[in-house]
């Protein structure tokens, strides 16, 4: 990707070239629809835009150009999703210094109190709730907090081993393990990486957390509001 305010000969990436992806309206939501790290069709990425499907084209091409999604054929269908999971911290990270949406509904209200208790960030947990499992890992000494990557201490190796999360093995992946992600909600960190997906797949496996089709928030089931409040003492309203 190449931006024409990209000063010649520089050495820097092209940063603005990438902000100018990331800053058009209809693209920064289609990036949002896709931050649950699942797959969408165009039409529905042009649907949570309020785009027309030709628009969406065209945003959904310069996304795929500029290395932010890809996409593949299902039938007639073509799905896209983000490239990686840094596309989805840079998004987070932009939301964290982005000035809070404007609220003119109530649905968009509720829509917001959703995400705030519980959402996916990519492929790991965020909200409310993810704060507030990253705080009792961190209080409980499970987890270290003095690097911008979480370490798992000895006693936390034993207990994420009673999820069947085996910390060797998710170590060994070819990305960031648990790293520090800030939530752009709370303004404190909860866990990304490898371990932080490892945990978010355990907690809809064991259905405390289920998806919404329409949205990245997560609801809290109520076997999910007991072994939350029980296994890490997040007791939410």
């Amino acid at each position: 990707m190449r931006s024409s305010r990209q000063l010649p000969f520089s050495p820097d990436p092209d940063v603005a070239g990438a902000a100018e992806l990331f800053g058009d309206p209809v693209r920064a939501a289609m990036l949002h629809a896709l931050l649950d790290g699942r797959e969408l069709p165009a039409t529905e990425l042009a649907y949570r835009a309020g785009a027309s499907p030709q628009a969406a084209s065209a945003h959904l091409a310069k996304l795929a150009g500029g290395g932010l999604i890809e996409a593949r054929t299902a039938g007639r269908q073509r799905l896209f999703r983000l490239t990686s999971p840094d596309v989805g911290h840079a998004m987070e990270a932009l939301a964290a210094i982005a000035a809070p949406a404007r609220v003119r509904a109530l649905g968009q209200a509720t829509t917001m109190q959703r995400l705030r208790e519980a959402r996916s960030c990519y492929d790991h947990l965020a909200g409310r709730v993810g704060v507030a499992v990253a705080d009792h890992l961190v209080g409980g000494k499970l987890l270290d907090a003095a690097n911008p990557e979480f370490v798992v201490t000895r006693r936390g190796k034993t207990f994420f081993a009673s999820f069947d999360i085996d910390v060797d093995e998710v170590r060994d992946t070819r990305r960031s393990f648990a790293r520090q992600c800030m939530d752009w909600t709370e303004r404190r960190p909860h866990v990304a990486g490898a371990l932080g997906a490892s945990l978010l797949e355990r907690f809809l496996q064991e259905r405390w957390l289920v998806r919404n089709p329409r949205d990245r928030a997560l609801s809290l089931t109520p076997t999910g509001r007991n072994e939350f409040a029980r296994r890490f003492n997040v007791r939410m309203s």
